[in-house]
């Protein structure tokens, strides 16, 4: 099995996640997972996809992440190592498509607008 590349995106954050045959190895950004993310939520977002399909020491996995914030690059992690089990097996789309793991989530920041202080803040007004 060759090297399996997809993207992943969540907010302002882009994963580019290289799956191939291994022993389990998560590499973010050239360090550990444990490192990348302190938190065992965060952990837990990472690994969700292959807990469910019950690959976690059957692949190595190497990420590029940026952007955004810790959560925002975790979720996009998770969809791209989703992805790429999908093109890897195309039964596991049976068992992650259920929980949800291949829909993108569409949420952005609103903008700013001009005249306002935030994107729906108002400025205060004054009647007198």
């Amino acid at each position: 099995m060759e090297i399996v590349h997809k993207i992943g995106r969540r907010k302002t954050a882009v994963a580019r996640a290289y799956v191939s045959k291994g022993t389990g190895n998560i590499t973010i950004n050239k360090r550990e997972l444990d490192n990348y993310f302190t938190t065992s939520t965060l952990r837990y977002k990472v690994l969700q996809p292959l807990t469910l399909t019950d690959n976690e020491k059957n692949y190595d996995i190497k990420v590029n992440v940026f952007g955004g914030g810790v959560t925002g690059q975790a979720e996009a992690i998770r969809l791209a190592i989703t992805r790429a089990l999908v093109a890897i097996d195309e039964d596991y789309k049976a068992i992650l498509k259920p929980e949800g793991l291949l829909t993108r989530d569409p949420r952005m920041v609103e903008r700013k607008k001009f005249g306002q202080k935030k994107a729906r803040k108002k400025y205060q007004f004054s009647k007198r």
